[in-house]
């Protein structure tokens, strides 16, 4: 599985990216997505946005789980108190897919620059939503144990690794997104920075790789 991790913040403004792959069943940590998928993925998670405003009216959780898909593209994502989106991009691949380097030109896409119009999405129905992604807790610490959350990991072929609508992912998912957000809320208290400026810190960024690490 690949995954592509953004920070938007109240004006629909990403303060924040990074492209990781899954580190269990063996995985080696490197996002494997196309050309083709790299220039896409901003469009798609941009146009989660209105999911996530329609979806926070329906439920008092900051995991809203699984929200929108796209292809063989899944979001997730994750609201804060201050109504700062998390946004996180599930693509799964073949276990042996070579790894494909992000471009090297610096014309490319630019993190910080603005979003242009909305991907079209398909109809939605928040409640619908909501209740057809429950699941049980004592099937999801099932599901954990048997993939080793925050381990070495194993289980089988359905598990994180390939199966982005199961619910070990969606439980390990939600680890991901709560200890993000709490490394997130460090951040944003200095000084220098705030919830509408983007993040820059290498720190930041490699606790956000490890905690990609240990969960996903």
């Amino acid at each position: 599985m690949s995954y592509y991790f953004c920070i938007v913040n109240t004006r629909d403004q990403p303060t924040f990216e990074l492209e990781f792959g899954t580190s269990k069943q063996g995985g080696d940590g490197i996002a494997r997505f196309s050309q083709e998928a790299r220039e896409l993925n901003p469009f798609l998670m941009h146009a989660s946005l209105d999911y996530v405003d329609d979806m926070q009216w329906y439920s008092n959780q900051m995991y809203l789980k699984r929200i929108d898909h796209f292809a063989h593209s899944h979001i997730s994502a994750f609201l804060t108190p201050t109504s700062t989106r998390f946004l996180l991009l599930h693509l799964p691949h073949l276990p042996n897919a070579a790894p494909i380097p992000p471009p090297q030109s610096s014309t490319s896409y630019s993190p910080y620059g603005p979003y242009t119009n909305s991907f079209p999405g398909t109809t939605f129905n928040p409640a619908s939503s909501l209740s057809s992604s429950t699941t049980t807790s004592s099937s999801t610490r099932s599901g954990l144990g048997n993939l080793g959350v925050g381990g070495g990991g194993g289980g089988s072929g359905g598990g994180i690794p390939n199966n982005p609508t199961s619910p070990q992912t969606e439980e390990a998912v939600r680890l991901f997104f709560t200890e993000v957000f709490e490394c997130w809320l460090k951040s944003i208290m200095s000084p220098f920075g705030g919830p509408m400026e983007a993040i820059r810190s290498s720190v930041f960024r490699s606790r956000v790789v490890a905690v990609g690490r240990k969960y996903l």
